[in-house]
């Protein structure tokens, strides 16, 4: 590291390359971060090792982008770098998340799935599978289809009345295999059957040799489900499993929670 008032230091900002100017502004960032009430530009040129002028061009050049603030002579976090950090609090919620499925997915010995509805669409937001272990082939667009398969009739079952239908009008029920439901009206019938927290089973209905169950998750007016499949040959692994899958689910519906809210 440059000592400060060193000739590489003093130069003028322009001469520095673009990564050791960025390596400075970073940090300066990482420097203002650890100054919860702020610290002036003396200071943390000062903590940096950075010559005053290289410091004040950069702080200015930070204000400027939004990624630091200046109040009374004290430099901040600005909203951009608030941003990033919330973005990447995001990813580290994500990231367990999918560590948590890949975890079940192994323990279970199934493929898991973790979707939402949302803006009046299903979203498949994970799948946890592996070469021994492979997931269901999305020969038809879930989104499309959700009348066919767990995942979605599992999502449908949480909505209200006004909501299912105003998706089956935009994504009318076809028959994508002979046990697929073969119209709207008994499909919002089984629906209704459905009761609240417990799993929901397709066998065929997607695709043929593929059985699936779906466990709902509500977190206030938001609709996911964690799901599993496995080949036909295994069916009678499916209720064991999916009952197992509840258990887990329900030792860490927090963090799930928090996930559904992202």
């Amino acid at each position: 590291m440059q000592r400060p008032g060193s000739p590489a230091d003093s130069a003028q900002p322009h001469s520095v390359t673009l990564i050791g100017s960025v390596q400075r502004a970073m940090r300066l960032l990482e420097c203002v971060a650890g100054h919860e009430h702020g610290a002036p530009a003396k200071q943390l040129a000062r903590e940096t090792g950075l010559a005053l002028p290289t410091a004040y061009h950069l702080l200015r050049t930070l204000v400027h982008e939004g990624y630091l603030r200046r109040d009374k002579g004290l430099f901040f976090l600005g909203d951009a770098a608030e941003r990033l950090s919330s973005s990447g609090a995001q990813q580290k919620r994500r990231s367990a998340v999918v560590d948590t499925l890949a975890h079940w997915r192994d323990s279970i010995g199934v493929p898991v799935y973790y979707a939402m509805y949302r803006d009046g669409e299903i979203e498949v937001m994970t799948v946890s599978d592996s070469p021994a272990i492979p997931a269901v082939e999305e020969w038809a667009d879930f989104r499309e289809t959700g009348h066919a398969h767990a995942v979605g009739q599992c999502l449908l079952s949480q909505l209200d009345q006004d909501v299912r239908r105003d998706h089956l009008r935009r994504y009318p029920v076809r028959h994508l295999t002979p046990y697929t439901v073969r119209d709207d009206q008994t499909l919002l019938r089984r629906l209704e059957r459905v009761r609240r927290m417990e799993p929901v089973v397709e066998r065929q209905e997607y695709t043929l040799g593929t059985v699936c169950a779906a466990i709902p998750l509500t977190v206030g007016t938001t609709a996911a489900t964690i799901a599993i499949s496995l080949p036909l040959h295994q069916a009678e692994r499916l209720l064991p499993a999916v009952r197992q899958l509840q258990a887990e689910v329900g030792r860490h519906l927090g963090s799930l929670a928090i996930a559904i809210s992202i």
